[in-house]
């Protein structure tokens, strides 16, 4: 039955019906807050194309760690920019590395956190490539062991979960081994499992972490942006080999991918919200053609609609204060408008 018994509209009348009939709800809670750790003291540099986003001193780092808390965003993922890099990326798995000591400053100074770490040897490789390089190319099964190393030094250090992001074959096996066979059995891994080669990454790599590749590119493991079916199949080899958590990267272009990830596999879903799609939305507010919170609200909410059970994203914080400030003003409204009670008469 249709039009006039159906009014489709009488469910938007007021935000309250609105409300009640929601479908999906988006909250501090469903946030990661992705944070970078440099060397140093004090220091709080403005990332230029992430504004309202800082590379931190660890002592820094701390307080914005306490801060992510207090507005409800319950876990954060660590980066490191280190003082050195080399061509092995000995950084990366090194006990007194900057990710190994923000861990243990995080975890000391807000227990309540999860702290999750990027599992990559970019950030520390002198040529900015995720793993061995050899003859010009990615060595996958030498990066292994890499990969697990690096691994293994953040369980240590105290991370609650890593993040293996170096798209290598057979790296989630590797790294489950490791930690298993070290007393780590509980630990939980977060697949970066569909990670697309995407120029999104770029304002993360030439601000936030100064890792630009010094030769040639990462298509050779990161994902063809043409492929879906891929990505599914790439899903399900983490999973198979042990993923806890899976990925899709980036988010609000791939939303095609995040819907079938979610449908195909029913497994806990993380989206990465990538420096290029804040980095544009930013800008052209900036310019005046959009509502930066409004879109922000907007494209956080459709990650969520298509399937995310989490996002990782520079909005965090802010959006979590908008979303206390809506909450607030309509309790107040419900407040305000609530009828005075009536005493029961006693017969």
């Amino acid at each position: 039955m249709g039009f006039p018994a159906q009014r489709l509209r009488r469910l938007r009348t007021n935000e309250s019906i609105r409300g009640l009939v929601r479908e999906n709800h988006l909250s501090a809670g469903n946030f990661v807050l992705p944070l970078f750790a440099v060397p140093g003291s004090k220091v709080r540099r403005e990332i230029a194309a992430l504004p309202g986003n800082y590379q931190l001193s660890i002592d820094c780092l701390v307080e914005e760690a306490v801060e992510a808390r207090a507005l409800g965003i319950p876990a954060i993922l660590l980066f490191g920019v280190p003082q050195a890099r080399d061509e092995l990326g000995s950084g990366s798995y090194a006990e007194d590395g900057i990710v190994q000591e923000a861990v243990r400053a995080v975890k000391h100074a807000v227990p309540g956190i999860l702290v999750i770490t990027d599992v990559c040897a970019c950030e520390y490789m002198t040529n900015g490539h995720c793993g061995i390089m050899k003859d010009g190319y990615l060595d996958n099964d030498l990066s292994l062991d890499l990969m697990s190393k690096i691994a293994l030094s953040h369980a240590e250090a105290g991370s609650d979960m890593v993040a293996p992001a170096a798209m290598l074959d057979g790296q989630i096996q590797a790294i489950r081994k490791t930690l298993d066979a070290h007393g780590f059995h509980n630990l939980p891994i977060m697949a970066y499992s569909a990670k697309f080669a995407s120029s999104l990454y770029d304002p993360f790599f030439k601000e936030g972490t100064q890792s630009v590749v010094s030769f040639g590119d990462k298509r050779t493991h990161q994902m063809d942006f043409f492929n879906s079916d891929e990505a599914m199949r790439e899903i399900a080899l983490d999973i198979e080999e042990g993923a806890d958590i899976v990925m899709v990267k980036p988010a609000l272009f791939y939303l095609d991918i995040v819907y079938r990830a979610k449908q195909e596999f029913q497994m806990p879903l993380a989206v990465y919200d990538v420096s290029g799609e804040y980095a544009m939305i930013d800008a052209a507010a900036r310019m005046g053609r959009l509502d930066r919170d409004a879109i922000m609200l907007e494209a956080l909410s459709c990650m969520k609609r298509a399937g995310a059970d989490f996002i990782i994203t520079y909005f965090a914080k802010r959006a979590a204060e908008l979303l206390r400030s809506h909450e607030q003003l309509a309790s107040s409204h419900v407040e305000d408008k609530a009828p005075e009670p009536r005493l029961a008469t006693v017969r």
